[in-house]
């Protein structure tokens, strides 16, 4: 991973205009302290396909699928997807701000957008994930955690932590115990 640029080596480079810069603090320096695990499938339940590409990238079409019609005109991005096949997408460099998590709160603190990094695991709520895509986690997490120290284990969440009530993902059929299981291994 390139700290300068916040990319990760290896991943796809997909383009996407929902971002932003994150604000510093008084002497400039950006608070990044929490990943959050998500999931994505486009149209639900479905997998493959150019579609969480085309939302990210805002050209999404509505008349590709009845359901896109629902989601038209939404910005919304992530810094990382990882495909059922364990490809990793980026789409916003990892110290910019993407627009995952809206409405949100942890430890107390609101606009999670501000101080995460999100990753989307291609999947649904209630379809069980792919061992390669846990793999694929494990990995960025170690290089998300090396590169920012201010996110621990302690400070790993789901959408639904960040957001109960509004949001479900990454959904009961994620793993939390092998994931964790997984990285108190590695790390």
């Amino acid at each position: 991973m390139n700290l300068h640029t916040g990319l990760i080596e290896n991943a796809r480079q997909a383009p996407c205009t929902h971002f932003d810069e994150r604000e510093g603090d008084a002497n400039g320096i950006v608070d990044i302290s929490l990943l959050v695990i998500h999931n994505i499938s486009l149209p639900p339940k479905e997998f493959g396909g150019p579609y969480i590409d085309q939302l990210f990238g805002g050209c999404l079409s509505p008349d590709d699928h009845p359901f896109f019609q629902e989601i038209a005109g939404i910005r919304v991005s992530s810094h990382l997807l990882i495909r059922r096949d364990g490809e990793v997408v980026q789409y916003v460099p990892l110290h910019k701000r993407a627009w995952h998590a809206g409405a949100s709160s942890f430890d107390g603190r609101e606009k999670c957008n501000d101080f995460s990094i999100g990753i989307e695991l291609e999947g649904a709520d209630d379809i069980p994930y792919e061992e390669v895509q846990y793999q694929v986690l494990l990995k960025l997490t170690k290089l998300i955690l090396r590169a920012y120290p201010d996110i621990t284990l302690q400070r790993i969440a789901g959408h639904s932590d960040i957001a109960p009530g509004r949001k479900t993902d990454p959904g009961p059929a994620f793993d939390w115990q092998h994931y964790r299981k997984l990285l108190n291994k590695n790390v």
